[in-house]
């Protein structure tokens, strides 16, 4: 099944993604791996960074004539910025001329300075940055390429920014483009006007905007997941993959939190006989039942909290001095709640992919497309 490893920093040489456990045979370009990347640099209310990550990509190995080999695929992401960062993250032995010794409200800084014993908040803003992220787009890249040769399409979109908030219309598999297209996302126009305008009034208040997106994950087959224990629970661990993106600190599946206050003769989706299929004419549950795939579309929602570093410097305390101080401001967006979507999309499509190997197997990717329709047609004849 698929895992995935990545190492680097926000600021280092580069950031190195190792994927392991995928089948030979997957169809894979530097091109797909570069459009993820893109995607994920999209949206407004981004910093000046997003025009400085160029994303240079080198695949270092698993991957031989356009294809997977079976063994680990590793990708190196070159910094841009590199260059200028050089001596400051330099792995030779040394000091920094400047220690950054006022940890910011809202980062790991103090709790991870604690943990591992440093004055410096930079040996944790490093690796707890977001630019983290672009490592797991590759990872994501091809597990979406894997779910796609097996009929199954992921789609995300900005369902609030702020107070903003988008209709209740829903995109299709073929409406990412769209999406895409949309400066913050948002499948809904008139919503999607308002919140940039949302995003352009905390910008001239020196402020910061969260959000809320939604990932949908149409054709996933019954049965994918398990009630057996905790930790196969299908629901169980694409809450934990949205809840491990930086900045989110809530998921719901399903209507999660609104059927909460619901009674339970309006919060269940009953089961109807049409045909020789089993069907529901609602998705309340997200598309999971008691940890397993139920054949709806899988629907989650993940709400990102705004950005930590505020251009309005936040109180806190020098840990070597302990006095008073204003945290410090390295380079910041006013609201990433797009481009966390994406990342969405990447951290749904592994555990998706992960569980339907372990359903399937398959060391080629047509033993597991086979696999996967074979089960396909067996449902139909339950």
């Amino acid at each position: 099944m698929i895992r995935f490893l990545t190492a680097g920093e926000s600021h280092g040489p580069g950031l190195v993604t190792v994927v392991e456990g995928l089948p030979a045979g997957l169809a894979v370009s530097v091109a797909d791996f570069s459009a993820e990347l893109a995607r994920r640099r999209l949206g407004y209310g981004r910093g000046p960074r997003m025009r400085l990550e160029l994303d240079e990509l080198e695949i270092l190995g698993g991957i031989r004539f356009g294809a997977t080999l079976g063994s680990p695929v590793a990708v190196l992401i070159r910094n841009t910025e590199w260059p200028r960062w050089r001596e400051e993250m330099a792995a030779d032995a040394g000091t920094t001329a400047k220690p950054m010794t006022a940890p910011r409200p809202g980062h790991a800084d103090l709790a991870g300075m604690i943990k591992y014993g440093t004055h410096d908040a930079r040996d944790i803003l490093e690796r707890a940055s977001a630019r983290e992220t672009a490592a797991r787009t590759i990872a994501g890249t091809l597990a979406k390429l894997l779910l796609a040769a097996a009929g199954v399409r992921i789609v995300s979109h900005v369902v609030r920014i702020g107070a903003v908030e988008a209709s209740e219309a829903r995109p299709a598999p073929g409406d990412l483009d769209a999406i895409d297209a949309s400066p913050v996302r948002c499948f809904d126009p008139v919503a999607a006007t308002a919140m940039g305008e949302a995003i352009e009034a905390a910008k001239a208040d020196r402020n910061t905007l969260g959000g809320v997106v939604e990932v949908l994950a149409f054709g996933v087959p019954i049965g994918i997941g398990s009630h057996v224990h905790w930790d196969r629970k299908l629901d169980g661990l694409l809450a934990g993959a949205l809840m491990s993106i930086p900045g989110i600190k809530g998921v719901e599946i399903g209507d999660g939190f609104a059927s909460a206050a619901r009674p339970g003769s309006e919060a269940h989706d009953e089961i109807y006989r049409e045909g020789a299929a089993f069907v529901r004419a609602t998705n309340r549950a997200g598309g999971t039942e008691g940890g397993i795939s139920s054949g709806g579309t899988i629907r989650a929602r993940a709400a990102m909290k705004p950005i930590s570093t505020v251009m309005r410097p936040l109180d806190t305390v020098d840990v070597v001095t302990k006095e008073p101080e204003k945290a410090f401001r390295e380079r910041s967006d006013v609201c990433a709640v797009p481009a966390a979507g994406v990342v969405a999309e990447h951290m749904t499509a592994v555990v998706l992919a992960s569980e339907m190997q372990r359903t399937f197997g398959g060391d080629t990717v047509d033993e597991f497309v086979a696999a996967v329709d074979a089960h396909r047609e067996r449902v139909r004849e339950f």
